[in-house]
């Protein structure tokens, strides 16, 4: 089996568990995230973190983000552009939110994009060394890809449920590994092949 063919395999199995948990379970899930990030996660005011509405059976990070704003942050949410190109537009207060595509929602044209410098990254799987399973279309990986490009380097912080985790993802050579990652467990910060639950220390 080829990494790619393992990888579609892994997100099917990893998906599946994540549909089956119970609406309950995953908002109970998801405030507990809020509570272990909510006020760790460091970063100056008006720094950019980028976040997501959540779609299907995504963790909602709702409450989440909005801590992160009370405490000085600015928040964008992605938009699809096309079928290779996420951008980052603005998100504020009252601002209308629209459909953008594959099933999100987010910021209007007239919203400004911004480049964030954390980045809320949502996945298929994980595993304990900070590798991750997207959704198969690369959005994410081209957008941090272009974000570089330009010098700009932000940390990236996985969101999921426990019960995405995998023993190993079978790394291919265009993929971005994490700097975190946020379940109902905890926050836990990666750095050389071992992962440990800490304080998120900007820098």
């Amino acid at each position: 089996m080829t990494p790619r063919e393992l990888k579609a395999a892994l997100r099917m199995e990893r998906l599946a568990l994540r549909d089956a948990m119970p609406p309950e379970a995953r908002m109970k899930a998801s405030l507990r995230m809020l509570d272990h990030a909510g006020d760790i996660i460091e970063f100056e005011p008006g720094q950019v973190i980028s976040g997501f509405w959540p779609i299907r059976s995504e963790v909602d990070i709702q409450p989440l983000m909005e801590r992160l704003r009370e405490r000085g942050a600015r928040l964008c949410l992605p938009v699809i552009l096309d079928k290779k190109t996420i951008v980052f537009r603005e998100l504020v207060p009252g601002a209308a939110i629209v459909e953008t595509g594959f099933g999100t929602t987010g910021p209007g044209e007239d919203a400004p994009v911004l480049d964030p410098d954390i980045m809320l990254v949502p996945l298929s799987a994980f595993d304990r060394t900070g590798h991750r399973i997207g959704y198969g279309a690369g959005y994410y990986d081209r957008a941090i890809e272009r974000l570089r490009r330009k010098g700009h380097m932000p940390r990236l912080i996985g969101i999921a449920f426990d019960c995405q985790e995998v023993a190993s993802v079978p790394a291919e050579p265009h993929d971005v590994a994490l700097d975190a990652l946020l379940t109902e467990s905890g926050l836990r910060i990666f750095g050389l092949g071992i992962s440990k639950y800490e304080t998120f220390v900007s820098g």
